[in-house]
């Protein structure tokens, strides 16, 4: 049996006092929602009661989709990687970005080079961590935006497939988008992973079915994402972007494809969003060769109850059968 863990959105505070010039854009609008709103909905010890507990469950791995931080402030982004090395070992943690890891333009590109040993596939986590150790930029370890997504974590016969959706958006705007380019590699991955016969994992801040979010939040190229889906087959898609949680589905070749979204990981109980919370994924294949997949939600339901389990269900996946 592989487990694996999700959880998404922590925006991490509290924020860091900005400079002045640092609020000339779309950051002044994030800075005022952050003292109106997050400072007091996300705070505490609500994520580190999150976390402990999530450990508390050994699992095999731990997917993160996006909005680690606010608004991209360079310290943001720092201490965003020290929370994720306290957490795990690199290889342990996948990480995609989200809108608010993009909050501004360059803000995207900071928190990959800052980030990055947590979003590259197997096969680069070596020359990231190398790239580090000699202090080299993104560019000498040969991280370019056309191959950084989708990448392939390999666990067993688990696949985890990274997709990047965050793009720098106007005042206003919280939307993201995959591209063509991004989105002919995750069909021709997913194809590759599905004759492998591996449990494809497809990881990706916004939601990509239909009327998941307001038109401001959206993925505006769903409907592509949707396509790649019906085409080339995924068994579980993960995503976070809406603060609550959430079961839908897409179509795949063989059947629909489940797309669980999760809460907030620094929401605190009682408010206008669910709590805090994070799923737990129990993988496994069956001797008929039927994969079956538990989902097991974790959190806190008010203010004056414990973390606790919420919800456990048997999701069905696409192409197997469960009794």
């Amino acid at each position: 049996m592989f487990k694996l863990a999700h959880l998404s959105d922590p925006h991490l505070g509290p924020l860091p006092d900005p400079k002045l010039l640092q609020l000339f854009s779309k950051r002044i609008l994030g800075y005022l929602n952050w003292k109106r709103n997050r400072s007091t909905d996300m705070k505490g010890t609500t994520l580190d009661q999150l976390i402990a507990d999530m450990k508390a469950q050994t699992p095999d791995h731990v997917a993160i989709t996006g909005d680690l931080v606010n608004i991209a402030l360079p310290l943001e982004i720092s201490g965003a990687r020290d929370w994720l090395d306290s957490i795990g070992d690199d290889d342990w943690v996948s990480v995609v970005p989200g809108n608010h890891d993009a909050y501004v333009p360059g803000a995207l590109k900071k928190a990959r080079e800052a980030w990055r040993p947590y979003m590259v596939g197997d096969d680069r986590i070596e020359d990231a961590r190398a790239a580090e150790r000699d202090d080299g930029s993104a560019a000498d370890a040969g991280f370019t935006d056309d191959l950084r997504f989708p990448y392939v974590r390999r666990r067993g016969d688990v696949a985890i497939v990274g997709v990047s959706t965050a793009r720098a958006s106007g005042p206003w705007f919280a939307t993201g988008r995959v591209g063509s380019k991004q989105a002919r590699r995750l069909r021709e991955t997913l194809e590759t992973l599905g004759r492998e016969g591996l449990f494809r994992v497809v990881m990706i801040h916004h939601p990509p079915f239909r009327h998941a979010t307001h038109w401001h939040k959206r993925l505006s190229d769903a409907s592509r994402v949707r396509a790649v889906i019906r085409r080339a087959g995924a068994e579980l898609i993960l995503h976070g972007h809406t603060h609550i949680d959430s079961r839908a589905t897409i179509e795949g070749p063989d059947g629909p494809v489940p797309v669980i979204g999760v809460p907030s990981a620094t929401n605190a109980p009682g408010g206008k969003k669910p709590g805090a919370r994070y799923n737990l994924f129990s993988i496994v294949r069956d001797d008929a060769g039927r994969w079956q997949c538990d989902l097991e939600e974790r959190g806190f339901t008010t203010a004056a109850a414990p973390l606790q389990r919420i919800d456990q269900t048997r999701l069905p996946i696409p192409g197997s059968s469960h009794a």
